[in-house]
């Protein structure tokens, strides 16, 4: 990807490499810069399979002072020109190679790294330029914003190698209609880009590399501008709302709302609003004062 080396040379942050106990070999690249933190998958030799090591790495990257205020927003991309994951290892998943309980392990790990994007306090941006297979595609239904390049495609091929995607299933039914993930998963047949925008699976379709560059930095900033404290606590509703009835859900909305109020950046928003300047956000979690 052209853009995304270009972009590496330009930011003044370093890039580091960052492995696990899992494997010697580091094969994601983070940077973080200005409250922005930028996962890279590079493990172009697979095609970024989600290995267990691939997986864990991701993960510890993601989790990686979690709580900080000052992390604001993290961006999940391939360093890959066509390929932003291929999904599982499959040469990890022979039953006669590895056994059952590893099997287990490798579906609960990535179990883990789905559940631990959709409980992170900040959003989470897929960027994708090429192919997102299986528990790739998985990966990009998990997070909260996906742009994509036209060329992209997207699929859950598993059934031809003898493995249905149930797993990617998952996180794809709470993202787009049901028919669209049975024809998916039941045919293998890839969906372009402009097929995923059109059900939600992508936010958004981009013609070229320098304007995927221009949006990601339109996305981002929108994001700072906000209030750390105020979407994590919207996020956390987003998706705990999925399984409510809609009577619950409304109730539960409207607490949230509250309790979102009367937090400091409620406050703080609300005054701004009222008195028209720009809110100084303090992105904490805590509770206005009452006198």
């Amino acid at each position: 990807m052209h853009s995304l080396r270009h972009y590496i040379s330009k930011v003044n942050c370093k890039w580091f490499q960052t492995s696990c106990s899992y494997s010697s070999q580091s094969l994601i690249l983070v940077n973080e810069e200005n409250g922005v933190r930028h996962i890279v998958m590079n493990d172009q030799k697979t095609r970024n399979a989600l290995s267990v090591s691939m997986m864990m790495q991701l993960m510890d990257a993601i989790n990686k002072d979690r709580d900080n205020p000052q992390l604001r927003c993290i961006t999940l991309r391939s360093s890959h020109a066509q390929v932003f994951s291929s999904g599982h290892n499959l040469k990890q998943m022979a039953l006669d190679k590895v056994g059952q309980s590893e099997l287990q392990h490798i579906f609960t790990t990535c179990s883990k790294l789905m559940l631990s994007i959709l409980k992170h306090p900040v959003p989470i941006i897929a960027i994708i330029s090429g192919v997102a297979a299986a528990a790739g595609c998985q990966l990009v239904a998990s997070c909260d914003i996906a742009l994509a390049t036209d060329s992209s495609r997207f699929s859950t091929p598993g059934a031809r190698h003898g493995i249905f995607c149930s797993t990617p299933a998952v996180a794809l039914y709470r993202k787009i209609p049901e028919g669209v993930v049975r024809s998916m998963t039941i045919t293998g047949i890839p969906i372009t880009a402009q097929y995923a925008y059109t059900v939600g699976l992508v936010t958004k379709v981009i013609s070229s590399d320098k304007d995927l560059e221009n949006e990601i930095k339109i996305i981002t900033n929108g994001i700072l501008e906000n209030s750390r404290s105020v979407l994590a606590l919207g996020k956390q509703f987003l998706y705990q709302q999925l399984n409510m009835s809609i009577e619950e859900a409304y109730k539960v909305g409207g607490d949230t709302m509250v309790q979102n109020l009367c937090l400091q950046d409620g406050v703080e928003g609300m005054n701004a609003f009222i008195e028209k300047r720009h809110p100084q956000w303090s992105h904490s979690e805590e509770i206005y004062p009452l006198k």
